[in-house]
Formats: C-alpha cells, structure tokens, sequence
C-alpha cells in the first residue's frame, strides 16, 4: 500500500506559526502533525506500507524534507518527496505523487489528525472518511443512497443535503483509475473555480459504475489556527494519557512546582515554582518560572516568566514577561510586558 500526503499549503490561518514552520511539522505534544497522521494511517490499515509522497512546496528546504523522509523510513516505507508547483487544486496536489497512484493508495490531507479504526469494505473501490458535523455549510458533504454508497459529492451546501463532512482520507482499491481520471481533467481542462477538484474526478468515477462508501472515525481534529490548534493539544494529549505514553521526560527538572496531568514535557524543560496543566504541551529546552498555565501549546527553547495563561499558543525561542492570559506569540518573539 502506498500513501500520499499533500501538505504543500501555507497555512496562512496558523500565522504567525508557519512564517517559520511548514504547519504539518508542527508539533502537537512533541510529535509534528504529518508524523501523527501517517503512524495513525498505517496503525488502522494494518498492513504494510510500501511507499509515502510528501507533496510540498520548492522552497520548504533541506531540512523539511529530510524530516518527513525520517518519518516514511521509521514505518519501514520508501519516502519521497514531490512538488506541487503552483496551487491549482486538490486534484493537482494529488497528481504531483502519480507515480504512486498504482494499486492500493491513501491519500490523506496533513492538515487533520483522527482518531478511530479503518474497516476496508473489499467490495468497494474506494473509502471516502467522513464524521457527522454541526455545521456542513462549512464543508464539502457526501449524499448517501439506500445501499449505503455515496451518490453525490456537494461542496459547502447553502441548503442541507447531509451532515457528513469529508475530513479529507480516502483509499483507493486501484489508484491507477483515480490517475486516469485526474489526468482526464488536465488533458481537457476541467476546472472548477480555476482549480483541478479532486471531487470532480471521483464523481466523473461514480458516473463511470464505481463504488464509494463512507469510513467513519470517533474524532476528527483539525488545524486551522491557533484556537483549533490548542483544542486538538487538549484532546491528543487525553488520548496518548490513554495509550499509556510516556508523557513528562525523565531530563525534566521541576522545582517546588505542580503538574496536572495530563501535560507533555520535552526534554531538559525546567518548571520553577509554577502550576503546569492541565492539557498543557512544553517542548524542548522550555523554561516556565513564576507561572500558572493551563490548556496551552508552548515548542521548544522558550522562557515564560510571572505569566497566567490558558488557551495559549506559542512558538520556539520565545521570551514572555507578562500578565495577558491568552496569547498567541510566534517564533522568536520577545515580550517583556513587566519590563519597567
């Protein structure tokens, strides 16, 4: 089985974050958002997996990639790394890892993580996941006929035509057909709003006699920014306290302090006289002295001083001094707001 990732996106809603990190590599209680999503795909398919596309950007860099390859070698699959030069489309993000839509394939978004167990249904020719929302207008939606097959893809409907949003994992019996579709599209120009839909190619197969049916996951966590992103903290850190990970590094040093789990602590973080938790993530190299933090997301090599916090994201190398309680402070960031 084969798995393509498309992750070339800016995350321009998690800003100030991805100025400097790609948002798939960021990381949610010291594990990056790709790296979760590709160990919970091969973890539910329970087979092996041959080979992964990380289809990015040009300019991500060295360093990005030889991450992501890491994480493909890891699962024991061959990784590789494809572009997606201009953004022209789900479809288009797809295509960018053709050579890899032969036999079974998964391609899945690096912008969710979920949680639940895969059942493939063989007499299918694809699985579309999809969770039962509040909101669809927000979503593009699958209509479900009395076989329980998917008869129709709409996206962001204005009137309701179903609650099952499509949280962006599919598996293909034979990703060659799905080739052949989307390369369809570009041989003939089909575009929907100036961009190659990946809906576009499934319902031209649908039309064509294959069958789709619907997976379903317990949760689906998303990213879009900040506030999501310190939600789906909160929850991944319930589930990993529930599979028994070890949460707090045995290099931690915690002085006349208290943690309340459930909390990730990195490596050589130091917590002085502070309350920790619950549902907070410090990285590496992390300082917290003189400060109360709850439900917050903190990466590496920061310093947080006479704060009190709840709901809070912020980045690597950051200096905080102050008496907000809700922040959102990128990358290298200096805030002294006690400084006289």
């Amino acid at each position: 089985m084969n798995i393509i990732i498309p992750m070339a996106g800016r995350g321009t809603r998690l800003r100030p974050h991805t100025l400097t990190t790609p948002k798939p590599l960021i990381p949610v209680a010291g594990t990056g958002i790709a790296e979760r999503l590709v160990k919970e795909i091969a973890k539910v398919m329970q087979q092996p997996i041959d080979r992964i596309s990380f289809i990015i950007k040009e300019d991500f860099g060295v360093e990005v990639e030889q991450k992501l390859l890491q994480i493909a070698t890891d699962l024991g699959a061959k990784g590789q790394i494809d572009y997606q030069k201009e953004a022209l489309g789900t479809a288009d993000a797809i295509y960018s890892g053709k050579d890899l839509l032969d036999g079974p394939v998964v391609v899945a978004y690096a912008d969710t993580l979920f949680k639940g167990s895969f059942d493939l249904d063989n007499a299918a020719d694809g699985i579309i996941w999809v969770k039962k929302v509040d909101k669809p207008e927000a979503f593009g939606v699958v209509k479900l006929n009395d076989q329980n097959e998917i008869e129709g893809f709409v996206e962001k409907p204005k009137e309701f035509v179903s609650d099952l949003a499509i949280i962006g994992i599919y598996y293909f019996k034979d990703g060659s057909v799905l080739r052949k579709e989307i390369a369809y599209l570009y041989d003939n120009d089909i575009k929907v709003s100036g961009e190659y839909q990946l809906t576009t190619a499934l319902e031209n197969m649908k039309q064509k006699g294959y069958i789709f049916k619907p997976g379903t996951v317990s949760d689906w966590m998303d990213f879009g920014n900040p506030e999501v992103a310190v939600e789906t903290n909160t929850k991944i850190l319930e589930y990993d306290q529930k599979e028994g990970k070890k949460m707090i590094a045995d290099t931690v040093k915690i002085v006349d302090s208290q943690i309340i789990e459930p909390c990730y602590i990195a490596d050589e973080a130091q917590i002085i006289n502070s309350t920790v938790g619950p549902f907070v993530s410090i990285g590496k190299g992390t300082i917290i002295e003189n400060s109360h933090i709850e439900q917050s997301l903190i990466q590496d090599h920061s310093k947080i001083t006479h704060a009190h916090i709840k709901d809070s994201m912020i980045g690597n190398f950051v200096e905080y001094d102050g008496n907000f309680d809700r922040l959102n402070l990128g990358d290298y960031t200096s805030c002294k707001v006690n400084e006289e």
